[in-house]
């Protein structure tokens, strides 16, 4: 528990490093080089992947919520994954504004990212249309190649999410997954996503804007 607590140290007083030296290097949304919150959700980001289970929740407390592109991304599109979350549809099948805005921050990254794989992740089907198949109808209208996107349509909770789309992880061999949610549900989904790969895989978070 002390190494863990140590490590953890190390992790956030080298972020904050990070964080200073990156200031100003970049712009949010730049696919040519991480801004300072990036490289130091980077940071920890890697310094949660190996810690105690225990410990995650702690060690996701460091974690800055952030619209910019995440460094793992930025460093590999090729085999990290961008996971959007779904949320509850309308009555008719239809898109809420909270999944639009999540679906709009993917369709960013998938642009900027253009080898980066797609999954879109939910079930609880409104009108016989889960919530992965809107989402994935919704990518593929607005021109992201079918070939891109897996839609995960069973979860019914954001720990299936992560639990189910560990199984997709597991199958293709991701080496890193980028979480897409909206306002602080991305720290609590990049929790779970953590305590599904258990440390096998980087995780980290994007948070969804309008």
């Amino acid at each position: 528990m002390r190494r863990t607590h140590i490590r953890l140290a190390a992790v956030a007083a080298a972020a904050a490093l990070a964080l200073g030296a990156g200031a100003g290097t970049a712009s949010a949304g730049s696919a040519e080089m991480p801004s300072g919150t990036a490289l130091y959700n980077g940071l920890t980001m890697l310094g949660c992947q190996n810690v105690d289970r225990s410990m995650l929740q702690m060690c996701g407390g460091l974690d800055v919520l952030t619209t910019d592109d995440p460094a793992v991304l930025t460093a590999n599109p090729f085999t990290t994954d961008i996971v959007i979350l779904g949320a509850g549809l309308f009555p008719d099948g239809g898109i809420r504004p909270v999944l639009d805005e999540r679906l709009r921050t993917g369709f960013r990254l998938a642009q900027e990212y253009p080898t980066a794989r797609i999954i879109v992740t939910g079930g609880v089907p409104q009108n016989g249309r889960t919530e992965a198949r809107a989402m994935g109808d919704w990518l593929r209208g607005a021109g992201i190649a079918p070939w891109r996107i897996t839609e995960e349509g069973n979860s019914n909770s954001t720990v299936q999410n992560a639990q189910f789309t560990d199984r997709i992880f597991r199958e293709r061999g991701t080496t890193g997954a980028v979480v897409v949610s909206t306002g602080d549900h991305v720290q609590r989904a990049v929790l779970n996503f953590r305590q599904a790969v258990d440390g096998r895989i980087p995780v980290t978070g994007v948070v969804a804007r309008g």
